[in-house]
């Protein structure tokens, strides 16, 4: 997927823009007036997976939606820096570049460790909103070889191919999505599948997924003093809503909103319940 079709086929591409912020070429959308609103995709996610929440936040607030190092549209300029500390690093870059000043984060999954690393180092006290944020490492063995599989998928091109492969067939997005728990519409998937018919995109997410470490989020979770919303999908496939409880009772400032019916992807299958307890938020800590 190059540049040409993210300007005439991707979701709210007439919003789209390209920045050079070393040591990447950044893909940032941005749309509406009000209070700034960053918000941060999960692995192997994109700025699409907003397009329906940035629709209804647009209509109150400035909304920022970026693609992750080496995901959507954003080129990596390095091929060893997608690790949560050197990642949080690239993206306050990027902030600062901008001067963007968020008066909240919204994010995604593995786009919540980012956010909290983000806002630990923030002079401001910014909220998170995070949609089943996944705050802490796979268990037993799965986070053993996981990791591996991973870089060694990443460090060769005939697997990464075989993958891509493997990934980009119809059949295979719905089956992919179908282990989320969560049922998103015909042309979510179809954006999904032009996501994992790239090699770039498939390559970031694999050497992102490699170098992810969660171990010292988690010992720092107690010392994260921002407010943090936590909204649960209770058919979660992908992050068990539990883990997510677990995190927040380690947290000073930290609720669980549950959701029963949604899964990963609440975000694309409710996007304003999502938008409205951003604004509730907001008007808690604004």
């Amino acid at each position: 997927m190059g540049a040409a079709e993210t300007l005439t086929a991707w979701p709210h591409a007439e919003y789209s823009r390209f920045v050079d912020v070393r040591p990447h070429h950044w893909h940032v959308q941005e749309m509406g007036q009000g209070d700034t609103i960053l918000l941060l995709h999960g692995a192997s996610g994109s700025t699409h997976s907003w397009r329906d929440v940035m629709d209804n936040l647009a209509k109150d607030h400035h909304v920022i939606a970026i693609d992750l190092p080496g995901h959507g549209q954003t080129k990596l300029g390095s091929r060893h820096r997608s690790s949560l500390p050197l990642m949080a690093q690239d993206v306050q870059a990027l902030i600062d570049n901008e001067s963007w000043h968020p008066k909240a984060i919204l994010a995604h999954s593995a786009g919540a460790a980012l956010a909290l690393r983000l806002l630990q180092s923030s002079e401001d006290r910014i909220p998170l909103v995070a949609v089943n944020p996944a705050l802490t490492p796979f268990k037993g063995l799965a986070g053993v070889l996981f990791p591996i599989a991973a870089r060694v998928v990443a460090l060769s091109p005939i697997m990464a191919k075989m993958l891509k492969r493997k990934m980009s067939g119809p059949g295979q997005v719905v089956s992919l999505m179908e282990t989320t728990g969560s049922k998103i519409s015909p042309e979510g998937l179809n954006l999904y599948a032009k996501l994992f018919r790239s090699d770039a995109h498939l390559d970031g997410t694999l050497l992102m997924m490699a170098q992810w470490k969660l171990d010292g989020l988690v010992a720092d979770l107690p010392k994260i003093t921002v407010p943090c919303t936590f909204i649960v999908g209770e058919n979660d496939k992908a992050v068990p809503p539990s883990s997510v409880r677990d995190s927040a009772r380690k947290m000073p400032d930290s609720t669980v909103l549950s959701f029963d019916g949604y899964g990963h992807l609440l975000h694309e299958e409710a996007p304003a319940l999502v938008a409205d307890q951003l604004r509730e938020v907001l008007r808690k800590y604004t």
